[in-house]
């Protein structure tokens, strides 16, 4: 079963994009999007009977060269099962949305056939990602990784007739590949200490790694950290993290439905699978684990304070997306893997059904993506209204406080903000409730110059705005249902109940019994823990010679059985993370009640602001100039990325080209070709005079050296 989800989009990919001109058009979007409907029910069985024990399924044999083995392989887990159904119900319904929304496009002329390498590139996507996500070995999820890749820049730039397309495509590829450098050294870093790739290795490997060093870049690390965050690395710009984030807004070129399926619930969440399939590695690094925390709370944070100003109405949401994979990582870092999980699992469901509305917006408005050119559209197309104000209520956090009753981001968000506040890491904590409110702000304040208001802008886009057809109102509502239901039907399993949560990923029974004993449990443990310490000192300091041979033999010993054998389960949490996950459920009540209280603060603000008071926006931004334009240059990171790495890199390539290419390369070639040459050629053209004479005191010339080679020659000998 697994086989066919994996391999579903793959084959409708290649009958869509190779045999559309046998099938038609139609026939191509049929047999993709009814591929897809297929994996998605296979995925759903999956996940509902799935009883968490980890199965390997071996599809074929791939690279092998001495060690090396890199089998293509499925590990079939809960991560796994999670993933498989968020990239095929998303991707399913991304492409019955297609159907509509891609049906009249005017950015193709009239009789060109675009859909069928449309409805192509999505299942070609789609294979891949579930390639990245089914991996059970580093080499064959980085073969996903970098076809997700591909993916996203033949959609980015699928209108390749824009500039603009083009630009987006090429910039997301290029950042990615600097993350992706990043990951293939932590690749190529674990093969060469471990001698392998494939995960139970390395995940067995994990305590030797953290006792290891590796030199790198002429310094000591400590090889499980370094290793940790060079995989990170790789995540940061897959999932679009503070500092190469740069490519995820520009992705909005691409076609909604695209925006829907890579850029909101699949391809950037990638990192953040990665993170979490990693955990036995990132349990043993510390430090690396404060870095994907720091990070993760700072994109949160400047990506929500980035979207308060935006005007394009896919931008916002885009930012929101940078925002929401910030609080993802928050969790990982904080060791509570399922929270992050968790809300990477709701969030599929409310960004998507956010895009797509968005879409249905764009679609009605004649392509009209700016919303100071709405106003008013509720009574126009009420259907993507609701959608999406079930979205908005999914994304800032409504619900009923120290309940499990609210929407799904209510239950995922909180889970991410009480582990932060449980980590003991302030910064990663107030970021969070901060972004919080403005994510409320900026969410709302799209609803209220969306549906809201007067008309704005073109009258007639307003006086034609119609609803969507039925292919992109239903993945909406769909979508919808998993927006309201997602959370309250899974907290638990995924973070609520530590119980459930054990049984649900299949951990070891001792991260249970950690959680079940509280923190009286941890206060005997840890007293005991010193007294032993106390008496092995003692123990050590009495003993000499043999004994503590023995003692040190003694300890390697167990340390090697440690390591050869891998941690169970789907993900891996130390004693330390399940005090986190343990104080996390204990937080006061008024930390679980900080983000409801943050968005209610957004919520009365945007409501003052573009219904109450439209006029305060512009003053605010007429009295504080700078901090606007801060924000809505996006902190300036293109501009100082400009001058930091473009400018250099075009002066040296021009001058390369100028200099190097023209004047050495090109110069020394026509130096010979058009001076050298036609030199000798007029000094051999001098000799070739047509008198006797002349031919005759050669002939002279060059008996006599020839004689008088001889002569010195046959002396010499």
């Amino acid at each position: 079963m697994t086989s066919i989800i994996l391999f579903a989009p793959l084959i409708g990919a290649l009958i869509g994009g190779f045999g559309w001109r046998v099938i038609g058009e139609t026939g191509a979007q049929v047999v993709t999007t009814g591929l897809l409907f297929l994996a998605m029910l296979l995925s759903w069985i999956t996940f509902l009977g799935f009883d968490g024990t980890t199965q390997h399924i071996h599809i074929l044999d791939f690279i092998r060269s001495g060690t090396l083995d890199t089998s293509w392989s499925i590990r079939l887990d809960r991560l796994t099962a999670i993933m498989l159904i968020v990239v095929t119900t998303v991707s399913a319904l991304v492409h019955l949305y297609s159907w509509g929304y891609m049906a009249h496009d005017e950015n193709w002329r009239e009789g060109e056939s675009y859909k069928p390498r449309f409805f192509a590139y999505l299942s070609f996507f789609t294979f891949a990602m579930l390639m990245l996500v089914t991996a059970d070995n580093l080499v064959q999820m980085f073969f996903g990784w970098e076809g997700v890749g591909v993916a996203s820049y033949l959609l980015i730039g699928f209108y390749y007739r824009k500039a603009s397309a083009n630009a987006a495509a090429i910039k997301a590829f290029v950042v990615n590949r600097v993350g992706d450098f990043g990951f293939a050294l932590g690749i190529f870093g674990l093969f060469y200490l471990v001698d392998s790739i494939n995960m139970d290795d390395v995940f067995a490997a994990a305590p030797t790694l953290a006792e290891t060093n590796l030199t790198f870049l002429w310094t000591e690390w400590n090889a499980a950290n370094l290793l940790a965050f060079l995989l990170f690395v790789g995540a940061m710009g897959k999932s679009a993290q503070l500092f190469l984030h740069t490519w995820l807004p520009d992705a909005m070129e691409g076609p909604t439905p695209v925006s829907a399926l890579i850029h909101a619930a699949t391809m950037v969440t990638a990192g953040v699978f990665l993170v979490c399939r990693m955990s036995p590695l990132f349990e043993y690094a510390p430090e690396a684990k404060s870095f994907v925390m720091y990070i993760g709370a700072a994109t949160a944070f400047f990506a929500a304070t980035v979207g308060l100003v935006q005007n394009d109405i896919k931008r916002v949401i885009a930012y929101s997306t940078c925002s929401q994979l910030g609080y993802m990582f928050v969790a990982a870092g904080a060791g509570v893997y399922g929270a992050a999980m968790f809300h990477l699992f709701t969030h599929a469901f409310f960004k998507a059904m956010l895009f797509l509305g968005a879409g249905s917006v764009i679609h009605a408005m004649h392509h009209e993506q700016d919303m100071r050119n709405y106003g008013n559209l509720r009574k126009k197309i009420p259907y993507t209204f609701w959608a999406m104000m079930i979205g908005t209520l999914a994304i800032t956090g409504v619900g009923i406080p120290l309940t499990y009753i609210g929407f799904a981001g209510f239950l995922s968000k909180d889970a991410i903000i009480e582990s932060a506040y449980a980590s003991g890491n302030g910064f990663a904590f107030w970021a969070l409730v901060i972004a919080a409110l403005f994510t409320s702000f900026y969410s709302w304040r799209l609803m209220f110059m969306t549906f809201y208001g007067t008309e704005r802008g073109d009258h007639h886009a307003h006086e034609h705005a119609h609803e969507s057809p039925m292919t992109m109102v239903a993945p909406l509502g769909v979508l919808a249902l998993g927006a309201v239901f997602a959370g309250m039907l899974w907290y638990k399993p995924f973070f609520g109940d530590h119980d459930r949560m054990v049984s649900f990923f299949a951990m070891p029974q001792h991260a249970e019994a950690g959680a079940e004993e509280g923190h009286a449990t941890e206060a005997t443990d840890d007293h005991a823990a010193t007294t032993e310490a106390t008496a092995d000192h003692a123990a050590t300091t009495a003993e000499e010679g043999t004994a503590q041979g023995a003692a040190t033999d003694e300890a390697a010993g167990e340390h090697v059985a440690m390591a050869g054998e891998a941690p169970q389960g789907a993900i891996y949490m130390s004693e330390a993370s399940n005090t986190v996950l343990d104080d996390a459920h204990h937080s006061p009540a008024w930390v679980k009640s900080s983000p409801f209280v943050a968005m209610l603060i957004g919520l009365l603000t945007a409501y003052v602001f573009y219904i109450r008071d439209p006029s305060i926006p512009g003053r605010l931004a007429a009295q504080q100039p700078i901090l606007y334009r801060f924000l809505l240059n996006k902190w300036y990171f293109d501009e100082i990325y400009d001058v930091i790495f473009v400018r250099p890199a075009k002066f040296i390539g021009g001058f390369l080209w100028k200099k190097g290419d023209g004047n050495v390369i090109d110069g020394t070639i026509n130096g010979v070709a058009m001076g050298f040459v036609p030199m000798l050629t007029r000094i051999v053209n001098k000799a070739q005079s047509g008198y006797i004479f002349t031919y005759a005191f050669a002939m002279v010339i060059g008996i006599a050296a020839l004689l008088t080679w001889m002569s010195l020659m046959g002396g010499a000998h």
